[in-house]
């Protein structure tokens, strides 16, 4: 069943975060990103038909903001265990066949997604130099069967305009996807 992002508030400071890539094994922070003049966070999965109907693009994205000074960093806090698709080999296979450009890391305690409001797989956060929050929303109006083409145009003017330092449009529509695939008893009250 598909379900909307919680759609943080604008201007709410990035929540720190401590994950290990999937592919490299290395560690990132909130920290890893400080010389980023923007950073995008992106909680996506592998299983999930919303991410795999957009996943070319969200790697497109990576490529071509690749040396602009944009931070990326995508995360994966489904339950593993009860989707096993999404545990961190699987996840590296996905990172591997899309050639991803950014660090892939699983959320295993779900407790980043739980502080970014996390909801839906693919749900977007992107921030500015000072870590606030300026776009929160889809990627763009495709779906999975709508027939709109898959462009990223939404979250590529929210980056462009950050990136050159205009203000971002407040009129932001809400991520669609699958839900977030909580662990027995761990599902936040806010979604």
């Amino acid at each position: 069943m598909a379900v909307e992002s919680f759609m943080l508030s604008l201007g709410t400071s990035a929540p720190p975060f401590t994950l290990r890539d999937v592919v490299t094994g290395e560690v990132y922070q909130l920290d890893s990103f400080a010389g980023s003049s923007a950073l995008l966070v992106m909680f996506i999965c592998r299983h999930c038909p919303y991410v795999v109907h957009v996943e070319q693009e969200i790697a497109r994205i990576g490529r071509d903001y690749r040396d602009t000074g944009l931070g990326i960093i995508a995360i994966s806090s489904n339950d593993a265990k009860s989707y096993p698709d999404d545990a961190p080999p699987r996840l590296k296979e996905m990172a591997e066949r899309l050639a991803l450009t950014f660090p892939f890391c699983c959320d295993d305690t779900q407790e980043v997604a739980k502080a970014y409001r996390a909801v839906c797989t693919p749900d977007l956060f992107l921030f500015d130099r000072q870590r606030r929050l300026v776009y929160r929303g889809q990627l763009d109006d495709s779906r999975p069967g709508n027939n709109r083409p898959v462009t990223g145009r939404d979250l590529r003017a929210a980056i462009d305009a950050v990136m050159g330092g205009t203000p971002v449009n407040p009129d932001q529509k809400p991520s669609v996807g699958c839900s977030i695939k909580w662990k027995p008893g761990n599902a936040p009250a806010y979604g």
